[in-house]
């Protein structure tokens, strides 16, 4: 929690916005650029039409075809939450809908690699499938397309990573990002392209069958944990997406994997937070996809038998305690490597590569996402796989472009980069062995053509000081109903000078508080999740007053309901 700087915001009119909303949400909203109750406004209704997203119409009737043909189809995903939910949802829609022959495959992250490859293609022509449709990935996949029609098997291609120059040969393809895309909302994440994509078959059988069939709109559940877990941007259109999924969701009628999930998990379903999903759900479905096989995950969130589901649901809970037990290992080695980089050049790149021997590739994206809040700055980490191949992922900051980074890199030495993929702000890339120093060195350089040294000091935006009066759980509940926060719609984070009643260690890394905002005031408990995992981190005594950097939650913990203060940023106070 050390090397960071407290800005708050500034103020914002909240003109425009109603009247009814809580004092402190109403703030919050105008510091984001909310200036209408039509923004806030998160009914299914004001989704973007269907019929506006690119690509549907020639995807619906190539999957037309192949129901009248009564064709094998098999839904090739991704071994992350975003794959796992966008395979899930078109596996159960299209069985909903009357298609009886549909399977699904996920690449083996060490043998096959990302997305459809050869192998892969290879593998799955055995089981003669007349298609393949992507979610969340393909838009890359050229060589894995020609594979699959040297076998005569056609490809539909669903994604909403950005597209390369070249684009693969496919059937028909759907992606909100493709360069003349006129859709309105290019944050989709790989399952929201993937619920628009059944949505419009849905409808269009509808039209032919002249009844109503099964509405996609039941899988929404699906759809906001993708798309939290996915970090892409909280755009009105996504917000709608991940509202009305949480809203099913704790009425209890969404899919049962999710479901059991939250409760090995221990989260209440019925308050279930679009945070629960991202730092809850998503970790245990993801462990599968990093230390085993997501086809656990996928058969988790495809189950209806509430016994299975929690079956599945308590093997997942083991993995995620498994995969950080590695992570945990992981990031302590990490952190020596970035010692001996400051001790051999004096101070960190603007761009940090890391590579160990012994490192599990399915965990290096957790471990950059981990270093990068350490230190500020983009994060490259890589494990071997195979003979002279090293796998990275790279997780960014705000203000860099991570993809954009690496095709810049890729433009100015050709060959560097064998692979790579992604967003804003996470990419995965390929290179050999060989050029591990050459790719840490261009890393460095381009990020440093993106990062001023400013940013590097590790920013924490705040939305300002809470008086006593609003340190309630009122206030709390005001601002969970507020949501869904997320990437680009961040959860209200305020600071301000406290004096601690009562300081003392929790589970041997973990913080516990109980402050006062001011003399007269009721102590509100608090607690900073890690803290001493850094051994510099200065000790808190009772008595002390002190600056804070905290999200206000509601906490049930114990049995009572209660405001408590989720810490970001302990130190001095008057310091920032």
């Amino acid at each position: 929690m050390r090397g960071r700087e407290i800005l708050r915001r500034p103020p914002a009119a909240a003109t425009g916005l109603p009247s009814r909303l809580h004092p402190v949400l109403r703030r919050v909203y105008a510091a984001r650029g909310v200036r209408s109750a039509v923004e806030l406004d998160l009914a299914l209704g004001r989704l973007l039409p269907v019929s506006s997203l690119e690509g549907v119409d020639a995807a619906v009737e190539l999957l037309l075809g192949h129901l009248e043909r009564g064709s094998r189809i098999v839904v090739v995903g991704d071994y992350d939450a975003d794959g796992a939910t966008s395979t899930a949802l078109v596996v159960r829609q299209l069985g909903r809908l009357g298609f009886s022959n549909v399977g699904f495959k996920v690449p083996d992250r060490l043998r096959h690699g990302y997305g459809l490859t050869p192998g892969l293609v290879d593998e799955l022509a055995v089981d003669s499938p007349r298609l393949l449709v992507t979610v969340d990935n393909g838009v890359a996949a050229n060589a894995g397309v020609e594979a699959a029609m040297r076998h005569g098997i056609e490809v539909l291609v669903t994604d909403h990573h950005l597209p390369p120059e070249d684009l693969p040969r496919c059937a028909a393809m759907v992606n909100p990002n493709l360069r003349d895309s006129g859709f309105a909302s290019r944050s989709l994440a790989g399952v929201g392209v993937a619920f628009y994509l059944m949505a419009a078959l849905t409808r269009h059988l509808e039209q032919c069958r002249g009844v109503r069939q099964p509405p996609v709109a039941d899988l929404l559940d699906l759809v906001a944990l993708g798309t939290v877990a996915d970090l892409v941007p909280l755009d009105h259109n996504n917000r709608i997406l991940v509202s009305e999924g949480l809203r099913r969701a704790r009425a209890r009628r969404g899919v049962e994997g999710i479901r059991a999930l939250a409760e090995v998990a221990n989260r209440n379903v019925a308050a279930l937070s679009a945070r629960d999903l991202g730092f809850a759900v998503a970790p245990r479905l993801n462990a599968a996809g990093r230390i085993d096989d997501m086809t656990i995950g996928i058969r988790c969130l495809l189950a209806d038998e509430p016994d299975e589901a929690l079956r599945l649901a308590a093997r997942l809970h083991e993995l995620n305690a498994e995969r950080r037990e590695i992570e945990e290992r992981m990031r302590g080695e990490a952190v020596e490597i970035l010692r001996r980089i400051r001790i051999e050049e004096g101070s960190l790149p603007p761009g940090v590569a890391l590579f160990d021997e012994a490192w599990h590739p399915g965990v290096v994206g957790l471990v950059a996402s981990r270093i990068k809040e350490r230190v500020h700055r983009p994060v490259a980490a890589f494990a071997a796989v195979d003979g002279d191949e090293l796998r990275g992922s790279v997780r960014s900051v705000d203000g860099v472009h991570v993809r954009d980074v690496l095709e810049a890199i890729d433009a100015r030495q050709p060959g560097l980069i064998e692979r790579f993929g992604g967003h804003a702000m996470a990419a995965g890339l390929t290179l050999r062995r060989s050029c591990y120093r050459r790719f840490a060195d261009a890393f460095a350089e381009e990020v440093g053509r993106w990062l001023s040294t400013e940013q590097m000091r590790g920013i924490l935006q705040s939305d300002g000081e809470l008086g006593p009066g609003e340190l309630t759980l009122e206030t709390a509940c005001a601002i969970r109903d507020g949501g869904p926060w997320g990437q680009g719609f961040p959860e209200p984070l305020f600071d301000g000078e406290f004096e601690v009643v009562e300081a003392r260690t929790v589970g041997r890394r973990h913080l516990k508080l109980w402050t006062r905002p001011a003399p007269d005031s009721r102590p509100v408990e608090a607690i900073a999740f890690g803290y001493l995992d850094d051994a510099a981190a200065p000790p808190v005594r009772a008595g002390e007053r002190v600056r804070l950097a905290y999200r206000l939650e509601a906490t049930e913990f114990g049995g009572t309901p209660r405001p408590e203060l989720k810490l970001e940023w302990v130190g001095p106070a008057g310091g920032t």
